[in-house]
C-alpha cells in the first residue's frame, strides 16, 4: 500500500550481518565501582589491622571475621550493617586508639546513604 506510515515507539535496531548479535548494550550493569567507597573500605581495613594489638582475643576474632565482609560493594555493605556496627562498637570500647576506626566506619556508612 502506498503511503503507509510506520510509527516505532521505543528502540529500533537494524542488524546487518555479523555473528552472536544479542541486542543493545546499555552499559555495564551496576556501573564502575565507586572509587570513594573503595578507598574508604581500604582505609577501614587498614585501620582495623592496626587496631588488633589493642584488642582482646574475642574482639580480635570478631574483627578477623569482619574483614572479609568489608568489600567495596555498596549493596553487600548495606546488607552487612551489623558487621559495621560491631566493628564500630569494638573500636569505641578500646577508647581513644579506636577513634579513627569509629570515624572510618562513619565515613563508609555516609557513603552508603
Amino acid at each position: 500500500m502506498s503511503g503507509d506510515t510506520t510509527n516505532n515507539y521505543g528502540n529500533m535496531v537494524n542488524v546487518n550481518g555479523g555473528q552472536g548479535n544479542v541486542g543493545i548494550n546499555y552499559g555495564t550493569v551496576g556501573g564502575a565501582p565507586d572509587d570513594r567507597l573503595r578507598a574508604a573500605v581500604e582505609e577501614l581495613t587498614r585501620l582495623l589491622q592496626g587496631l588488633r594489638p589493642h584488642l582482646t582475643p574475642e574482639q580480635a576474632q570478631t574483627v578477623d571475621e569482619a574483614l572479609p565482609e568489608l568489600t567495596p560493594d555498596r549493596a553487600a555493605l548495606r546488607q552487612r550493617g551489623l558487621v559495621l556496627a560491631s566493628v564500630a562498637q569494638i573500636a569505641a570500647a578500646v577508647g581513644t586508639v579506636g577513634q579513627p576506626v569509629v570515624d572510618a566506619v562513619g565515613q563508609v556508612i555516609a557513603l552508603l546513604s
